[in-house]
């Protein structure tokens, strides 16, 4: 399926799978892999071309990373960003040392010389803007490379070995504060490696649908089914591979949006007609929730109901072979990443616990090479309504760990309904696919308040709402006064039991994995 591809060693950078997400983007099928893997695994990949990410540390200190020989010996173009830049220099005989100018954020290149990698993006003579993260300094670049680009605090910002097809970023091409970057990577992987940008979703379809019809054969699958946009692309896709073999398993905790739960039986039950088995778990959620309100007890709480109550449905199926997972490439990624990340390489289903050792079932995970959005695309492709496909991403505990408190029913039903005006005004005004993710939080204060002639004492609820591009760092999104305004009436009116209402302006810090 993939004759042509680009291998990514990373070395610690936080953005490493924005440069795959590029890349992919450009029609190009990438891995990502750390810098300390088996070099014969390196080797077995068969890469087109090798990309060397950024990273933390500094080349200068002793027993910093480096890139395995085999990298600069293989006779395939290679790009290193950032650190990789350092390393590359480092390796083949350049001189790099601790900077006394550092460069961080937003900077400027002047283009000193032509490249391969500027077509139709940077011309000689111009200054381009680029984002920087460096503290290491290329005091003489090793022998056979020309500069191409300097900056300010980077005389050697950009460097070519044209005969070898070798290239030096100081900077990041992956991020959007460097407008070509995108456009400078597809020329290294289009122009310098010779690829025809030919990955392409439908075919990625064809291929896994093979790929489960030879992995499971006659057997039986059993799926999680949640209706997120993960399981659900997982399921479809999979039924459209061995139709009746596969069963959806839909736990139904108590604790969705409300309506949900009755547009995943309509869709995957009626709609795709999937042996679709719907388990409403609520009253014995809620009752194991009573009077909890850590939200780590919560989570325990609901992965280990979860299992039972998926495992008791799954034995009175008579037994399966296989059970499918919606574990996607950032999972995969972060579970041997090279800082020392967790080993197991499967998440939950509902990201509250681990596969429990007593399922002895083999996974069908047909979405682990993909990016959510490339999820998306899938499910686009698929069939699946926008509804689904284009859905925010939802907590596996659901409203749980958005009441920020005790959970009951009550609590639960008010929550639904705060939200769901929330999003019925971020639709209206056109603005749901601008944000990634929008919700409501019942808060554990009570405020008192006059409405009407009468006075109250209810509950505050908070709402969120977040941009971003990777689901990595956030920036909350700016909604303007009058939406504030409006959304807060509504609710405070159509809603007993809330009677304030605040907006939460946290942002995500970088490095997180899950924001809720």
């Amino acid at each position: 399926m993939h004759t042509q591809k680009i291998l990514i060693l990373d070395f610690g950078s936080q953005v490493t799978q924005l440069i795959a997400r590029r890349v992919r983007e450009s029609g190009v099928y990438c891995e990502i892999l750390p810098f300390n893997a088996d070099p014969a695994r390196i080797a077995s990949f068969g890469a087109s071309g090798i990309i060397l990410s950024g990273g933390p540390a500094s080349v200068a200190d002793e027993g910093s990373p480096r890139a395995p020989d085999y990298v600069f010996s293989a006779g395939v173009p290679v790009l290193g960003i950032c650190y990789g830049q350092m390393v590359m220099c480092a390796q083949l005989g350049g001189d790099v040392k601790g900077a006394e100018i550092r460069e961080f954020g937003r900077a400027y290149v002047d283009v000193v010389e032509d490249c391969t990698l500027f077509d139709g993006a940077w011309v000689k003579g111009a200054r381009e803007q680029v984002w920087m993260s460096h503290g290491d300094h290329i005091s003489a670049p090793p022998p056979g490379f020309r500069t191409v680009a300097v900056s300010e605090g980077a005389p050697f910002a950009m460097i070519a070995d044209d005969a070898r097809r070798f290239y030096g970023l100081m900077f990041h091409p992956e991020v959007v504060h460097t407008p070509h970057g995108a456009q400078l990577l597809r020329n290294f992987t289009h122009k310098v490696c010779g690829l025809a940008g030919d990955w392409t979703m439908a075919g990625f379809r064809q291929a896994e649908i093979a790929k489960i019809r030879a992995q499971v054969g006659t057997g039986k699958v059993i799926c999680g089914l949640s209706g997120g946009v993960d399981s659900s692309v997982a399921a479809a896709l999979i039924h459209e591979a061995i139709g009746d073999q596969l069963t959806c398993i839909f736990v139904d905790h108590g604790l969705l949006r409300g309506g949900e739960a009755e547009e995943v039986v309509q869709v995957f039950g009626e709609q795709f007609n999937i042996r679709l088995i719907h388990r409403d778990a609520s009253e014995l959620f809620l009752g194991q929730l009573a009077g909890v309100t850590d939200p780590e007890q919560k989570r325990k709480i609901i992965g280990r109901l979860f299992i039972e109550v998926f495992d008791e449905e799954a034995t009175k199926l008579g037994g399966a072979d296989f059970l499918a997972q919606g574990t996607l490439y950032p999972d995969v990624i972060e579970s041997v990443s090279a800082l020392g990340g967790p080993s197991v390489t499967i998440k939950s289903h509902h990201n509250v616990g681990g596969l429990p050792e007593f399922m002895k079932l083999k996974l069908v995970e047909p979405l682990r090479e993909l990016f959510k959005d490339e999820v998306r695309e899938l499910g686009r492709e698929l069939g699946l309504p926008e509804t689904i496909v284009g859905r925010h991403p939802f907590p596996g505990p659901g409203l749980a760990i958005r009441i920020l408190g005790a959970v009951s029913r009550p609590s639960v039903e008010i929550l639904q309904k705060a939200d769901a005006i929330y999003l019925e005004e971020i639709r209206a005004a056109g603005l749901y696919d601008a944000i990634w993710q929008a919700f409501a939080v019942l808060l554990p204060v009570k405020s008192v308040g006059v409405m009407g002639d009468g006075r109250t004492y209810d509950q505050v609820c908070a709402l969120r709402a977040v941009t971003s591009t990777d689901g990595m760092t956030a920036d909350i999104y700016p909604f303007d006064m009058a939406f504030l305004s409006r959304v807060s009436n509504r609710i405070v009116n159509e809603v007993r039991g809330i009677n304030r209402v605040t907006y939460d302006i946290t942002s995500k810090p970088p490095g997180t994995i899950e924001w809720e």
